[in-house]
């Protein structure tokens, strides 16, 4: 086959006016190649990304925005998966943004949820998208924000972002959904311990995962150590005190009282005005994360930064300055 043959198979590229239209449309390949334009980042994809997302903002903010949270191997694409079925199986359009955790050395991801994910990728009513998650805070892809919004444009009332562990990322996710869930394993209070308090702030429901067969009484147990320990935890808003269920995603038990809990959240916070406040606040947040980001890779790619970095860096290691010092240095330098 000539270059040219291949070259008359490749995707034609699509205007704004046709992402858009296909968009809103609910088209889901056209969306699956909105969030790739989204997520690229050629500076003529980004600008045409941008005037793409704006575009489609009359569209969205109608959905349940939901991060999924815990440690490796407590259930979170077992539940997602099950949750997302039993959600699809109803009334609502769910689409589950789950963030792969990407290689340190080539940057690649495993992409895996939707092998992990077969029933809920393939139903009518459901959208699975994995993201790589590059080298962004605990692993939380960096346009997973806009990939909300597009697939919020898209019809889908349900976004379930499920991240890669837990740690200082799970703030970062928090600050661009409506609900944090956290998965805990039935092993008592000593996970609890593991998870860092300003974390657990951030929480709006616990729900211990594998309660069943020979776990379950264990499982009761840990309910009720979570919710003594949740007592003395600043909850993430004063309508709401984050409830503790068992649940097993396994066999789908308790996820229905789970649902129930989540919509009860978005019915008072949105009654007392807490939810739309929430989502403004996230929004100012994310433009100056957006503005920092950028100065940041301004600075970095400066020249005089570039042709001096590395010999500070050294001189820091080595003991040689202090790094309060060399930083000042590089800022002198990217201000020459």
């Amino acid at each position: 086959m000539d270059s040219g043959t291949k070259t008359g198979r490749r995707r034609r590229g699509l205007s704004v006016d046709e992402y858009a239209a296909g968009v809103v449309a609910g088209d889901r390949t056209v969306l699956a190649r909105a969030i790739t334009l989204v997520e690229s980042s050629r500076p003529e994809h980004r600008e045409q990304a941008q005037e793409l997302l704006v575009r489609i903002l009359p569209k969205t903010g109608n959905a349940h925005r939901i991060g999924v949270t815990g440690v490796p191997g407590v259930g979170k694409s077992t539940f997602v998966e099950t949750m997302g079925c039993r959600l699809a199986d109803g009334d609502h359009r769910v689409a589950v943004l789950a963030v792969d955790p990407s290689s340190s050395v080539t940057g690649g991801s495993i992409l895996g949820d939707k092998t992990r994910m077969a029933r809920l990728a393939t139903h009518p009513a459901a959208f699975v998208r994995p993201s790589p998650s590059g080298t962004n805070l605990g692993g939380v892809a960096r346009k997973t924000r806009e990939a909300m919004l597009l697939c919020e444009a898209a019809g889908f009332d349900v976004i379930l972002v499920e991240t890669v562990g837990v740690g200082q990322a799970e703030v970062v996710v928090a600050e661009m959904v409506d609900f944090v869930l956290l998965l805990l394993l039935p092993s008592g209070g000593d996970e609890l311990q593991g998870i860092k308090r300003g974390i657990l702030e951030w929480i709006d429901l616990v729900a211990i995962n594998k309660a069943d067969g020979d776990r379950l009484m264990a499982a009761r147990e840990a309910r009720s150590q979570y919710a003594a320990a949740l007592r003395f935890v600043r909850s993430a808003s004063p309508d709401w005190r984050p409830p503790v269920l068992t649940v097993s995603a396994l066999e789908d038990e308790g996820l229905s009282e789970l649902w129930q809990q989540v919509e009860e959240h978005h019915r008072r916070l949105t009654a007392s005005g807490a939810l739309a406040t929430r989502r403004r606040e996230q929004q100012r947040r994310w433009m100056w994360a957006l503005i920092e980001d950028e100065l940041l890779g301004s600075f970095r790619r400066h020249p005089a930064v570039v042709e001096r970095l590395e010999s500070l860096e050294d001189d820091v290691v080595a003991g040689r300055t202090t790094a309060a010092l060399a930083a000042r240095r590089l800022l002198d330098a990217a201000k020459s």
